[in-house]
């Protein structure tokens, strides 16, 4: 399969119905070989990108990962930003908020954590939480305090997702270009994932009660899901529906689809005037009379 980015992505105006996106399709790859080789490849692409995209300064990139449980957001995240300077990108992973980000509105603390211009941001999940857990758990608000003209469980989620469509609007028109993940995981996919946390013992550790309890809310997860994609794909910040039963074509499909959002940038070194070629020129005399250092 040759990897097409528009054949993942949610247009604009698109009324998402998840059952008629697979979860897994024909793979990019013939062998484990050639997936090493192909991913090697656009890594290193992309790590050529990343140093022009520092050099040129003219753009941040932020890539939001969203999924269920052990859809392979830490894994496409390692493996797909493997060759990238560490300098240049940067990982947030948000998880519970705190009582200082809980006294603020719903984008604050998400905002704090914007790449600046030349690199790379990375949101292991994000603002979008906002949206999906806290609407699939309406208790979650209780804790946010807000005003009782707003918390009225009718226009919230509409509000919301103007306020996130506005952020990301305001974003790309200041340099900031958005590209959004969902890993659409099977939900017989993510049963044998479980289990192979439970018999393998060096995966353990990423299992927990909490996320088989959190599985029993998948019908609601999905409609979530549905309505968020519908709502705040743009064509400056779209979503791509990321098939996730193979982990290795997911990360492919990722990488192709970042390597597109670089190139469509286009991006180039900072041009040589002549006064700094002429400083440059001098600069290498002073250099080249300089003598060698001994044996």
């Amino acid at each position: 399969m040759k990897i097409k980015a528009q054949d993942f992505q949610v247009k604009e105006g698109d009324k998402v119905r998840l059952k008629h996106w697979p979860t897994l399709v024909r793979p990019a790859y013939a062998s484990k070989h050639a997936y090493e080789k192909l991913l090697a490849e656009q890594v290193n692409d992309l790590n050529d990108l990343q140093q022009l995209l520092y050099a040129s300064n003219r753009h941040a990139v932020l890539l939001i990962f969203q999924a269920m449980d052990a859809a392979g957001k830490d894994g496409a995240i390692k493996h797909v930003m493997s060759g990238i300077n560490p300098q240049g990108c940067q990982v947030f992973s948000f998880q519970h908020p705190s009582a200082t980000e809980l006294d603020h509105d719903f984008l604050w603390r998400t905002t704090q954590a914007l790449p600046e211009r030349g690199r790379i941001g990375i949101f292991n999940r994000s603002y979008y939480e906002e949206v999906l857990i806290v609407r699939v758990h309406p208790e979650i608000l209780q804790a946010q305090q807000l005003p009782d003209e707003l918390d009225d469980g009718k226009t919230l989620w509409q509000q919301r997702y103007r306020s996130i469509v506005g952020l990301e609007n305001h974003l790309h028109n200041n340099g900031t270009r958005i590209v959004k993940f969902f890993l659409h995981l099977s939900q017989e996919e993510q049963r044998k994932r479980f289990l192979a946390r439970i018999d393998e013992p060096q995966k353990n550790w990423k299992f927990s009660q909490a996320d088989v309890e959190e599985r029993k809310f998948w019908p609601q997860y999905m409609k979530a899901y549905e309505a968020c994609l519908s709502a705040t794909s743009t064509k400056i910040a779209p979503w791509y529906v990321v098939p996730a039963d193979d982990k290795e074509n997911a990360r492919l499909i990722i990488s192709r689809i970042v390597l597109e959002t670089f190139r469509s940038l286009k991006m180039s070194y900072p041009a040589t005037d002549a006064q700094r070629q002429q400083e440059l020129l001098s600069i290498r005399q002073q250099l080249m009379k300089e003598a060698p250092d001994g044996p």
